[in-house]
């Protein structure tokens, strides 16, 4: 677990696609419920599709705090999402984890129990951790969090983010290939080894 908020800064403060990738198979736990990070999407300020694209503003303002702060905001006025901020005005979604710790209350907070769709999806995954704007602008080095860096050795692909109209070029989302706990799965012909 990292705890050390200069480690944590030092972890996050780089390149948002390079932070998005590096997150893959890292452990991410909000009061002990949580799993493995499986994919993940960067939102960088010099692309239209990002929140900050336009500058701060009191919604997005997280996104402009240190590397390793959480951004959290309500998604089409329903859902709570999850991001990690890199450098300034960068962030990455966190789109889908393995439920690992506290999948009773996951189950709970989610109202069903196939593990397969407890975390898979931004909002779903903010629901199961009970993600909410009390979580805004703190640092992963906050107590009610635990990160701990992946140690996973193996192929991450890349395809088109997901749920946007802006920037749908870029191949910003990452992911690993073979597993059921993606929001999505990777189109056959469209992603890429990373």
């Amino acid at each position: 677990m990292v705890a050390n908020p200069d480690c944590i800064k030092r972890y996050f403060d780089d390149d948002v696609v390079a932070v998005a990738k590096r997150l893959i198979g890292a452990q991410f736990l909000v009061g002990g419920v949580g799993g493995t990070i499986v994919e993940t999407e960067a939102y960088d300020q010099n692309e239209p599709a990002s929140h900050s694209f336009r500058g701060p503003t009191p919604r997005n303002r997280a996104m402009f705090s240190a590397p390793g702060t959480v951004y959290v905001y309500r998604s089409y006025g329903i859902h709570w999402c999850a991001n990690f901020v890199c450098r300034s005005g960068c962030a990455v979604l966190i789109r889908a984890l393995v439920p690992t710790d506290g999948i009773e209350q996951m189950i709970d907070r989610r109202g069903l129990s196939d593990p397969w769709k407890l975390c898979a999806g931004p909002g779903r995954l903010a629901q199961a951790l009970g993600i909410d704007l009390s979580h805004n602008d703190r640092l992963l080095s906050d107590s009610r969090f635990s990160f701990t860096p992946a140690s996973l050795e193996g192929t991450i692909i890349a395809g088109p983010r997901i749920g946007i109209t802006r920037a749908t070029d870029l191949p910003w989302r990452f992911g690993l290939p073979e597993s059921k706990y993606l929001s999505r799965p990777f189109k056959k012909n469209g992603p890429s080894e990373v």
